[in-house]
C-alpha cells in the first residue's frame, strides 16, 4: 500500500478515527484495544504488498520482545554473553532474504571457473522493507541490552514498535528508547501538530508525484536503460536528475511518515536536513537518512572501536562502517563500491583535518565539492551494473546528440535541487504563519492543495526507491 494513494487514504481515515476513539473511550475490559488496533492497522497495510511475510513480521517482534527480557533479567556482566545469540536471528533472517542468493550466485561463478558445477539459486522473494524492519528489532534489542530503554512486559508493545506501518517499509528507524514511552502512554488529541503535519503530507506528495516519479519516468529511467545512446546534456542532466529523485523520493516517504504518525499521535525524529547544502561528506551524513546514519554510528561505528585507538584502526572502522552500510542497501558489487567511496571519502576528510568551511565562497566550493562527490557515488547506487555506470560516465565525455533533455526537466532538476537553499527553518516559519488560521479554512485549503498535487501529478505511482532495501 502506497501513501499518496486513494486506497491508503481510506485506509489511514479509518484508522484515525478508530485510533482516537479507542484513545478517548478505551473499553474497560481491554485498555490495550488501540495497540491491538494499531498492530491490526500495521498487518493489513503490509498485507497489501504480501500477506505471507506478516508471519515474518510477527515472528521478529516476537523474538526481539523474548530476548529483551532474557537480557535484561541477566546481570550487567553476563548481558554479552547472551547478546551475539540475541541478535543473530535478525541477522540471519536479513541474510537469508538479501543475501543468500547473492552469495549462491558469486560462490557458482568462482567454482564455474574451476570447471564445477555451480549451484542453483533460491529464487528468494525479497520482502518489502526487511531491511527497515529487522534494524527495528535489533534495535530493541541493542538499547535493551545497553540500558537505554526497559524491557517491555506486554510483547503487545514490541510488536507495535516493530511493525508500526508508517514506517514500516522504509523508515525513518525510530529508537526503540524514543518510541516504546509513547506507546506506553495516552496520546493527547488536543496537542497534534495538524499544520505541521499536513505540510509535511503536502510536501511529501509534491516531491514524490510532481518531482521524483517525473524525473524517474522522463529523464533517469531512460537514460539508464542505454546510456551509450545518451546524448551528452542527457547524460549530464541524469547525473544530476538521479540525486533530486533520490532525494525527493525517499525524503518524501520520511517527511509522509512523519506527518501521518504525528496524526496518530507520535512523534518521528526528522530524517533529511537539506543534506546537498553539506560541504564535507561527514556533514552530509549528518543531514542524510538520518536515522540510518546515527544508526550505524551508535550500532556499528562505535562498538567497533569509534575514534580510539589511533588513526589508522579509526580510519578502518569508517571504512568498514560504511561498506557494510553499502552492503546493507543491497546485495551487489556496486553498492560495495558506493560504501566504499563515501567510506574513503570520509577517511580522507579526517586525514586532511577538513571538516568544511564555514561561510563565504570556501563554503560554497565545498558544497560544490561534496555534492559532484555525492551524485559519482548516486551512479553506483542507481546503475542496475558497472557497464551500465560506466556507460553513463562515457557518454558525460561524449558529443551526442541530446534525445531527452528538455526545458521542463531542467527547470524540475533545479527547482529539486533549490529546495537546499532555502533557509532551513522556512518550514517552521511556515506552519507559524498558517496556525492562526481558522480549522475550517486550513482544512479547506489543505484539502485544495492535495487535490491540485494529484491532478497536476503523472498517472499511476511508482513504488518509492527505498522499498527494495
Amino acid at each position: 500500500m502506497l501513501f499518496p494513494t486513494g486506497v491508503f487514504a481510506l485506509f489511514f481515515l479509518v484508522v484515525f478515527a478508530a485510533h482516537w476513539l479507542l484513545v478517548r473511550y478505551p473499553p474497560r475490559y481491554a485498555p490495550w484495544a488501540d495497540r491491538v488496533l494499531l498492530l491490526g492497522a500495521s498487518l493489513v497495510f503490509y498485507a497489501a504488498w504480501d500477506p505471507r511475510f506478516c508471519l515474518l513480521l510477527l515472528a521478529l517482534g516476537l523474538w526481539a520482545w523474548w530476548t529483551g527480557r532474557l537480557v535484561a533479567a541477566l546481570p550487567l556482566e553476563e548481558r554479552a554473553l547472551a547478546l551475539p545469540g540475541a541478535v543473530a536471528v535478525p541477522l540471519l533472517v536479513l541474510g537469508y532474504f538479501k543475501y543468500a542468493d547473492f552469495f549462491i550466485a558469486e560462490a557458482g561463478g568462482l567454482l564455474a571457473s574451476l570447471g564445477l558445477e555451480a549451484p542453483a539459486l533460491l529464487g528468494v522473494v525479497l520482502p518489502v522493507g526487511v531491511s527497515f524492519f529487522v534494524f527495528q528489532a535489533l534495535s530493541y534489542v541493542l538499547d535493551v541490552h545497553r540500558g537505554d530503554a526497559l524491557a517491555e512486559r506486554s510483547p503487545l508493545n514490541v510488536l507495535v514498535y516493530v511493525c508500526f506501518f508508517p514506517h514500516l517499509a522504509a523508515g525513518p528507524i525510530v529508537r526503540a528508547a524514543h518510541f516504546l514511552p509513547q506507546v506506553a502512554q495516552r496520546p493527547d488529541a488536543s496537542r497534534l501538530p495538524f499544520v505541521m503535519a499536513g505540510l509535511l503530507i503536502a510536501g511529501g506528495l509534491a516531491k514524490k508525484l510532481l518531482l521524483a516519479n517525473t524525473l524517474a519516468t522522463e529523464l533517469v529511467d531512460p537514460v539508464y536503460r542505454d546510456p551509450t545512446a545518451a546524448g551528452l546534456a542527457d547524460a549530464w542532466l541524469a547525473f544530476y536528475g538521479y540525486a533530486a529523485q533520490i532525494y525527493c523520493d525517499f525524503s518524501a516517504y520520511s517527511d509522509m511518515a512523519i506527518g501521518v504518525a504525528a496524526l496518530l499521535g507520535f512523534h518521528f525524529p526528522r530524517n533529511f536536513d537539506q543534506p546537498y547544502r553539506a560541504a564535507s561528506l561527514s556533514e552530509f551524513w549528518r543531514r542524510w537518512h538520518i536515522s540510518l546514519s546515527s544508526w550505524l554510528r551508535d550500532y556499528l561505528f562505535i562498538p567497533l572501536g569509534g575514534s580510539r585507538g589511533g588513526e589508522a584502526r579509526t580510519a578502518r572502522n569508517l571504512l568498514l562502517t560504511m561498506v557494510l552500510g553499502g552492503l546493507w542497501h543491497g546485495a551487489a558489487w556496486r553498492f560495495v563500491l558506493w560504501g566504499a567511496l563515501h567510506g574513503g571519502g570520509l577517511v580522507l576528510e579526517r586525514a586532511l583535518g577538513w571538516r568544511g568551511a564555514k561561510q563565504g565562497w570556501r563554503r560554497w566550493l565545498a558544497m560544490a565539492l561534496t555534492f559532484h562527490v555525492v551524485c559519482l557515488g548516486w551512479v553506483l547506487f542507481r546503475a542496475p551494473d558497472m557497464a551500465v555506470a560506466g556507460g553513463l560516465l562515457t557518454a558525460m565525455a561524449s558529443g551526442a546528440e541530446t534525445a531527452v533533455a528538455n526545458q521542463k526537466l531542467v527547470a524540475l532538476v533545479g527547482v529539486a535541487l533549490a529546495l537546499h537553499l532555502l533557509p532551513g527553518n522556512w518550514t517552521q516559519g511556515l506552519e507559524r504563519g498558517l496556525r492562526w488560521l481558522p480549522a475550517p479554512a486550513y482544512g479547506l485549503a489543505f484539502g485544495l492543495l492535495l487535490l491540485v498535487i494529484i491532478t497536476l501529478g503523472p498517472v499511476g505511482v511508482a513504488p518509492f526507491i527505498y522499498f527494495q532495501f
